[in-house]
């Protein structure tokens, strides 16, 4: 379930999440691989397909919730709407202080980002079930940012969609939109068009699943202490409820009480409210 603190298009909105009801992190409490023979993993919404308001997983806040990015003094909006639900795989991690040897880039310090290219919109906050079909290498100004390629596995033509070549087959003309859309999406923001790894090439199953699986296990090395959540250029809030074998875990009681001063703490959306609606 979530707890939504704020209103949407605000400074002060956020999706908190509980499980089981406790508070938790949807990036370090919520399970990875729900079936790996299959290449079936959970996905956290962050950005409804159709909208443009830059919704992320937090890296900053205490239990990682959803909130708007906010940059120069104003919540960001991306000149295009997203052709597709996006969101994050949980419990993974690219690592910034290790360079991929395809893209040359360094790790982005974010979870894998999921295209989830299904028919319906998802909810902000929703946790879906989806299939893994591929993935593009994208370079975004100079850090490698994978965008993995799935589907929910409720629509309607999942059953239909293992690989690459079904979903050029199902939906053809598919991959050159999310090319063109990871290309473009910046370019009405006055920056220059990204670049790829593989020449632009949308890459196999078996290699998304392949960096999907090195993340998490640079995740694991996170949150087990062995690489640091900080330094000069980055910063990864690793609070969790959920996994006991971590330094950082939260009793359910200090993480419900710091949840209940943030709510009656935060300033009021019109307080807050910095927005420029689309």
């Amino acid at each position: 379930s979530t707890i939504v603190m704020g209103a949407a298009h605000t400074a002060s909105y956020r999706v908190y999440f509980k499980k089981n009801g406790v508070p938790c992190s949807p990036l370090h409490d919520v399970p990875l691989w729900v079936d790996k023979e299959k290449g079936l993993i959970n996905m956290v919404v962050e950005i409804p397909k159709d909208t443009n308001a830059k919704l992320e997983i937090s890296k900053d806040d205490f239990l990682n919730p959803i909130k708007q990015d906010f940059k120069d003094g104003q919540l960001r909006y991306v000149g295009m709407n997203f052709p597709y639900n996006y969101g994050a795989a949980p419990q993974t991690w690219e690592n910034p202080n290790i360079k991929n040897h395809e893209t040359g880039a360094y790790g982005d310090n974010d979870p894998i980002d999921i295209c989830e290219i299904g028919d319906e919109p998802r909810r902000t906050g929703e946790i879906i079930l989806v299939k893994i079909i591929g993935v593009f290498a994208l370079i975004d100004q100079g850090e490698t940012d994978w965008k993995v390629l799935a589907i929910d596995v409720r629509d309607k033509n999942a059953n239909q969609l293992n690989d690459l070549a079904d979903l050029e087959r199902i939906y053809p003309g598919k991959l050159q939109q999310i090319y063109e859309f990871l290309r473009d999406y910046k370019i009405p923001d006055g920056k220059p068009a990204n670049t790829f790894g593989y020449n632009g090439k949308p890459q196999t199953k078996d290699l998304a699943m392949s960096i999907i699986e090195e993340t998490s296990k640079e995740w694991r090395k996170l949150v087990n202490g062995q690489v640091s959540n900080r330094s000069d250029f980055y910063y990864m809030a690793i609070e969790c409820t959920q996994i006991p074998d971590v330094a950082n875990i939260i009793s359910p009681e200090d993480a419900e009480k710091h949840l209940i001063c943030l709510l009656y703490t935060s300033p009021s959306p019109r307080d807050r409210q910095k927005s420029r609606m689309p």
